[in-house]
């Protein structure tokens, strides 16, 4: 899988990856292309293939929409 975490602030990349595959395998366990997934949840098919290919600058707010789905949703956590 690409990442362009390379630009992004150090350790993003451990983040953006897991995203990515899991988005995608939810995707892929639903039966939906990315086309699919894009008209269902109201994003642009750009916007699917970039979190899937593991673009690191991503709109979290969009990515919530696309998890909503699916019934997920990406927050910030308090590190311990």
């Amino acid at each position: 899988m690409k990442n362009n975490a390379s630009n992004a602030p150090s350790g993003i990349g451990t983040a953006v990856e897991p995203l990515a595959a899991q988005m995608k395998a939810l995707r892929k366990k639903a039966g939906l292309t990315q086309a699919d997934l894009a008209r269902r949840t109201g994003v642009g098919l750009r916007f699917v293939r970039d979190v899937e290919q593991g673009k690191a600058t991503v709109r979290l707010d969009k990515v919530n929409q696309v998890l909503a789905l699916f019934g997920y949703h990406v927050g910030a956590v308090k590190d311990s």
